[in-house]
């Protein structure tokens, strides 16, 4: 893993072994499985445009694969309603206060492992008997002078490959405690309660004091 500058300039190479220990008689049905490897890398925001590049080796096949992917690290230091990535996992949990900020897939206060796309260019998908886990977090909700609350309702809406509204729920942030311009949202749906097909997931937010919106999304099947 090597991650530049556009002008060329190395910022970090890692080089690390990944090895996983399985049983003789669950060899073949973990190689038929996918692995999903974690690493943390700080980037300064004074030089927001980075390239990494990934190279796999198989030191046992003797085969090799290579990805590639600009990344731009965006400033949320401005008034504008921004959100972080819109992360569909398959497992969320908090973790102990000890672990708080350290360890695989940890952000913050829990752990979010990730569902990652097939290199096939389908999308992540589930099966029924799965929860389906979306982490996001909102920055630069507006605070009001008085009440040094925010105010704000987000929407989960699941809609089906006609368009068709299957999942509607909405929230506030007036019941999510002691929040500030900065919120993290969480949100767990069984597979089970819906039948296989393609799907996508729309988080809208909307700031009643600043009147901004904001609606990522991400596509899913269930199978």
């Amino acid at each position: 893993m090597r991650v530049t500058t556009l002008t060329g300039k190395i910022v970090q190479t890692v080089e690390e072994p990944v090895q996983i220990d399985v049983p003789a008689e669950l060899l073949q049905k973990t190689a038929e499985n996918s692995s999903v490897y974690w690493k943390a890398i700080p980037l300064r925001i004074s030089q927001n445009r980075y390239r990494l590049d990934i190279v796999v080796k198989d030191v046992n096949g003797d085969r090799t694969g290579s990805w590639s992917r600009a990344i731009i690290i965006p400033d949320f230091s401005e008034d504008k309603l921004s959100n972080s990535t819109l992360i569909i996992a398959d497992q969320m949990e908090p973790v102990a206060s000890k672990n708080v900020g350290t360890g695989n897939f940890v952000i913050g206060a829990t752990k979010v492992r990730p569902r990652v796309a097939s290199s096939d260019g389908k999308p992540i998908s589930f099966k029924r008997n799965q929860k389906l886990n979306f982490w996001m977090q909102v920055y630069n909700l507006s605070v009001d002078d008085k009440t040094h609350k925010p105010s704000a309702t987000i929407e989960y809406n699941v809609t089906d490959s006609n368009n068709k509204a299957v999942i509607h729920t909405v929230e506030s942030t007036d019941t999510m405690g002691n929040v500030g311009d900065q919120v993290t949202l969480q949100k767990t749906l069984s597979a089970a309660n819906l039948q296989p097909g393609l799907y996508k997931i729309e988080i809208k937010v909307n700031d009643n004091l600043s009147k901004q919106t904001l609606d990522p999304t991400a596509t899913f099947a269930v199978e």
